[in-house]
């Protein structure tokens, strides 16, 4: 269920609280917070949606192993402009020179 950001709604046109809910992605905006009352309104904000596309599993799909078993090449930053291979075919370094 995403996180939805909301405002307070002030008279004077000033920014008011912000306030986090979760929510459905079906569910109709608030217009008030739930506890207090308050005049509220969604603002635009990104939402946080786990799943396959994850900052987790992000990291688990290009793992060395398996960059390695789907046949990348791997270089990593070693100086001014050098990269070096850590994985894969390939020339074991790659500089300007």
């Amino acid at each position: 269920m995403p996180i939805y950001v909301y405002e307070e709604i002030r008279q004077d046109g000033r920014d008011g609280k912000t306030y986090e809910f979760f929510q459905q992605m079906s569910e109709q905006p608030l217009e008030r917070h739930p506890d207090t009352g308050v005049p509220i309104r969604r603002i635009p904000a990104r939402t946080a949606i786990g799943g396959i596309w994850s900052d987790g599993a992000m990291k688990r799909s290009i793992s060395d192993d398996k960059l390695a078993k789907h046949g990348f090449t791997k270089y990593v930053k070693s100086g001014d402009g050098k990269y070096e291979k850590t994985i894969g075919d390939g020339p074991s370094m790659i500089s300007p020179d």
